[in-house]
């Protein structure tokens, strides 16, 4: 029995995933780092494990009632963990913010400035005081009443409903309307109302023109409809409705993502009229603080933000304008300055939005607790990743604990402890190869993290690839970028640099088909591949189409009859109808966390029992789709088809994946490869143009070597790839460099630097030439 006093965290028998009864004691008060490759299980005992119990023993002190409404993480599989504080975890989200959400609602500032404006703002002689809320565009108080608080206005014109005037309503030119029957069905309320459906549409008179797009007025007309010389013609009650009418139902309604997408197509968006886009109301906006209205001051950048704010003369105004600088000072310090309040959370990486949340946390001055973070250097320039680790030693001096999954080596040997999981991925991971300090990782010959952390042997120089054209992109005027014009050598590999916010995604961006000299173009992003368990791995590459082809051509389906469908667990016919093919059952437990328990009759298999009799090689169905890559690429060697789609997703690293691994248990690392690996497998004709956005990202240095690989085999076969990165073994390894910068935001947005990776690692006005520069030393 330990003290209540042991300043460990020690965990006993830890079978979360792929872990094996893993033993581990860490210490507390220290900054300590899991590192492993992808998908060794060092997230499953740092998130999975040890935040979990953290959270799970949290939830047993609240009471039952409330328990219920709290969503709750299930008990992790272990044995015992003692010595155990409160814990924070601060995970990457990939899950898509709304609109509403923006930097200020992130981090709490526009609470705070809110107040400052209800309580000591400049009011309107005869105004009444107005309540905080009045000062928010999400609350029904606040938001302009004209635009809902978004700041935009959707309108449409008769050029957009209409693209082609010189068809006739009957050839569509209508383009706005649906298709099919609804479509035809508005075209025969027409011809019954009167109006002429087969005259040009420009030669119709503008009123009628008018009427016919722009009407709220929905008649209803008896239709007397022209169908085919055998069918019955009923006639029937028809209801018109304009086209804008129904674009902007379609586009507020729909819940479907494809008909509002259509639906945008015709629209037009605009700042709204009444508030002049700020999405306040007009008395909100009469009040003002140090002579600026608050949507004003949201839209400086921080740094500027905190320079304009004064206490004045009232002492409610000073006690808020030092709360506000206070709050503002952390965000400032992560290299955030350049962001504004009003700054839309889905226009942030991944990186920056992960920063915010730390931020807030660095201000609430908690004390003795364990912090989980993610990789917190995701998306960093080395530059940012100095102020990172200062922000995490003053959370370890405040007197908490810090535990955070990491790949950055600089992160790493900043550590006080070192907790290594591996060997390597998947089933032969799974096991702690060092917890200790970080220098003592060097005498353990298993680990892929120390080969990394202490070689200093230079690297093997690539040469320089010669170019044969280039992409011209530009001049782009968009977020911080003003009149950018940038050159994209063809047939090489080119990385694009820069701090974070300097403006590398928006350049890239502007990349598309249209572009003379791109051809075709593929973009990789890390957006999952599938929301719900339904979509995995076999599914979203195709794989599956095959396995289940498969095992309709065996013997014994054949026999019985049963076709490609009947190996579905998506459809009726061979699933469990139980578990409707999902493999599990949510079993409610009122006042505990709801669980998810194996399917009663499949036991988890998915399938019913017939379906599971036909088998291949003396596995059925369910038993392929537990394979790992790995084992499956041995399974269906002879199987061309099905092996050729397993080889490239070995070439991205992913051997250790399960085939049937639902898409919702995926890094966005992961999903990354397994959208490169589906493009790899393809048939490639003609030149191709690669554009991956920080592919490294959530990768081990072991699985960045391998990936690299890939995508300079990708060069080397006459094809082009452009990355935005960071890691600078990568750049380093580029034949061309763009380097964007000075900055971030405001002072950002310039092509600081253009060349070979020798050349702009001397480039004196870089922030990134240092850090490539030390890089390419070591590789010379």
């Amino acid at each position: 029995m330990h003290s209540p006093h042991d300043p460990y965290v020690r965990v006993r028998g830890a079978r979360e995933h792929n872990l094996k009864g893993v033993d581990v004691d860490i210490p507390r008060d220290v900054l300590a780092v899991f590192t492993g490759v992808s998908g060794s299980g060092k997230s499953s005992l740092a998130f999975g494990t040890i935040y979990a119990e953290a959270q799970r023993r949290y939830f047993e002190s609240v009471a039952p009632y409330a328990r219920r409404l709290i969503h709750q993480v299930g008990a992790p599989k272990v044995g015992e963990i003692t010595g155990l504080p409160p814990a924070v975890s601060l995970q990457q989200r990939r899950s898509a913010p709304t609109s509403r959400s923006s930097v200020g609602t992130v981090t709490n500032l526009s609470n705070s400035l809110r107040m400052l404006f209800s309580r000591a703002g400049d009011y309107p002689p005869g105004a009444e005081r107005l309540d905080s809320d009045a000062f928010s565009p999400n609350t029904a108080a606040g938001a302009c009443p004209d635009c809902h608080g978004l700041g935009q206005v959707h309108r449409t014109t008769e050029e957009l409903l209409v693209p082609d005037p010189s068809l006739s309503i009957r050839e569509g030119a209508i383009a706005a309307w649906p298709g099919a029957w609804q479509g035809k069905n508005l075209r025969d309320i027409l011809d019954a109302l009167g109006y002429d459906v087969d005259r040009p549409w420009r030669e119709l008179p503008a009123e009628q023109r008018q009427w016919i797009l722009f009407t709220d007025e929905q008649p209803v007309v008896t239709v007397h409809p022209v169908r085919d010389a055998d069918r019955i013609q009923r006639p029937y009650q028809g209801t018109y409705m304009s086209a804008r009418r129904y674009v902007m139902k379609t586009f507020s309604d729909s819940k479907s993502p494809t008909l509002r997408a259509k639906a945008e197509r015709f629209l037009a968006s605009a700042p709204c009229p009444a508030c002049d886009g700020s999405r306040l109301r007009p008395e909100a906006l009469a009040v003002t603080f140090a002579g600026r209205t608050i949507a004003e001051l949201a839209a400086l950048p921080l740094t500027e933000l905190a320079a304009t704010l004064d206490g004045g003369a009232s002492e409610t105004a000073r006690v808020l304008v030092e709360d506000l600088k206070s709050r503002i000072a952390p965000v400032v310090e992560l290299g955030l300055g350049y962001l504004s309040l009003d700054r839309a959370t889905p226009t942030l990486s991944a990186g920056e939005l992960q920063r915010l949340r730390l931020a807030t946390q660095l201000r609430s001055g908690l004390f003795g607790v364990v912090y989980v973070l993610d990789e917190p250097s995701a998306g960093l320039h080395p530059a940012d990743t100095e102020a990172l680790l200062r922000v995490l030693e003053r959370l370890k001096a405040g007197g908490n604990t810090v535990f955070v999954v990491e790949h950055h080596l600089d992160v790493v040997r900043g550590a006080d402890w070192l907790v290594d999981v591996g060997p390597r991925a998947g089933e032969h991971g799974g096991r702690v190869l060092h917890s200790g300090p970080v220098a003592e990782l060097a005498a353990v010959a298993e680990s892929a993290t120390a080969r990394f952390l202490f070689d200093d042997s230079p690297a093997v120089v690539r040469p320089v690839r010669t170019p044969r054209g280039q992409v011209k992109v530009g001049p782009v005027s968009r977020h911080n970028l003003r009149g950018v014009s940038a050159e994209f050598p063809l047939g090489v590999f080119t990385a694009v640099t820069g701090v974070s916010g300097s403006g590398k995604s928006t350049l890239i961006g502007e990349i598309t088909e249209d572009l003379a000299g791109v051809g075709r173009l593929v973009s990789v992003d890390q957006k999952p591949i599938g929301r719900t368990p339904r979509s995995n791995l076999a599914t979203y590459t195709g794989l599956f189409d095959v396995v289940r082809k498969v095992f309709a051509d065996t013997d014994e389906a054949q026999a019985r009859r049963y076709g490609v469908g009947r190996f579905s667990f998506n459809v009726a016919g061979g699933r469990c109808e139980t578990c409707q093919g999902e493999g599990f059952v949510s079993v409610e437990l009122l006042f505990l966390p709801s669980t998810y328990a194996p399917c009663p009759d499949c036991g988890g298999a998915r399938y019913n029992p017939e379906t599971l009799e036909v088998a291949y090689r003396g596995r059925n169905i369910a038993q392929v789709l537990d394979l790992t890559v790995e084992a499956a690429a041995e399974f269906f060697a002879d199987t061309p088809a099905v092996a050729r789609s397993l080889r490239t997703l070995l070439d991205v690293g992913l051997g250790y994946l399960r085939l049937g691994q639902p898409a919702t248990e995926l890094s966005g690392g992961e999903a990354q490869r397994i959208k490169l690996a589906s493009e790899l497998q393809r048939g490639r004709r003609g030149h191709t143009l690669y554009l991956l956005d920080e592919p490294t990202t959530g990768l081990h240095p072991a699985d960045v070597e391998v990936l690299m690989r890939q995508l300079h085999g990708l060069v080397d076969a006459g094809h082009t790839v452009i990355v935005v990165e960071h890691d600078m073994s990568v750049v380093a390894g580029a034949d061309w460099v763009i380097d964007l910068g000075p900055g971030g935001g405001d002072a950002g947005g310039r092509i600081v630097a253009a060349g070979p990776p020798a050349q702009v690692a001397r480039a004196e006005a870089s922030v990134t030439a240092p850090y490539l520069a030390r890089t390419c030393l070591s590789r010379a």
